[in-house]
């Protein structure tokens, strides 16, 4: 069984923690990629990440400095957003990060598939990015099958707790074989079930925390999840998709 994750957007150096286990396995498209940023100028990298001149600035800063090589941070470390401060690595125990390390792969624009100790070093660039690399239209032609291969284990098995920017890498190239599951975290609004993004961001943090500590080898181990309010809701979950509802 393989869990698949989204990276986040704001990142940082983390060399003290934990040591490295290894690269990204995608490392020489990786280095496609940072060749192909390094030679934009400012403005036009500024509007390729859609953020303000400070932002924008300091990953400009960052992409003439990069290493993809030495001063590496593991990848579920170097990410800050709401799910991974929800899924609180730092403070995961040994057998925890053995889980993750053996089930847990996180999908990146930049480095492609993730295991959570590989090194990395913070980078800016979201999988919707209008770059055309190498002669494709964009990231998702760019990096075609690849993900999907990085993913699927023996199992067949995915787990998805990925927003959908990501998850449509994986699902475009699924197997009829394949058990491709989608944990979807919604709630009540005005007599609707909706999916609030930052609570969604939460849970999936939080689910992946319940599935280390909980060693959760089979998919139907996740239905007892109840972080955050949330409750799994049998009623209307199928086989491909597992709803889990917050009562407010």
């Amino acid at each position: 069984m393989r869990i698949i994750l989204s990276p986040a957007k704001k990142m940082k150096t983390d060399t003290d923690s934990l040591p490295t286990e290894g690269m990204p396995e995608l490392l020489p498209k990786t280095e496609v990629i940072l060749e192909w940023l390094r030679s934009k100028p400012y403005r036009e990298l500024q509007a390729l990440w859609g953020c303000n001149d400070k932002i924008a600035q300091e990953n400009f800063d960052r992409l003439q400095g990069m290493n993809l090589r030495s001063n590496l941070t593991p990848a579920i470390l170097s990410y800050e957003g709401i799910a991974y401060q929800y899924m609180a690595p730092s403070v995961f125990e040994v057998k925890h990060f053995a889980y993750i390390q053996a089930h847990l792969r996180i999908l990146s624009a930049f480095y492609g598939c993730l295991k959570p100790m590989d090194g990395v070093a913070p980078y800016r660039l979201e999988m919707q990015a209008k770059a055309q690399i190498a002669g494709c239209k964009n990231l998702y032609d760019f990096w075609g099958g690849d993900l999907y291969k990085g993913v699927r284990d023996e199992s067949g098995v995915i787990v998805n707790l990925a927003s959908k920017e990501y998850s449509k890498c994986i699902e475009k190239y699924l197997k009829p074989t394949d058990h491709f599951l989608t944990v979807t975290f919604c709630e009540e609004s005005k007599g609707k079930l909706v999916t609030k993004g930052t609570y969604a961001k939460m849970a999936r943090g939080e689910m992946v925390r319940f599935m280390a500590e909980n060693s959760v080898q089979e998919v139907e181990g996740i239905k007892s999840f109840d972080c955050l309010g949330y409750a799994f809701r049998e009623d209307i979950s199928t086989d491909t998709e597992y709803v889990f509802e917050r009562k407010v």
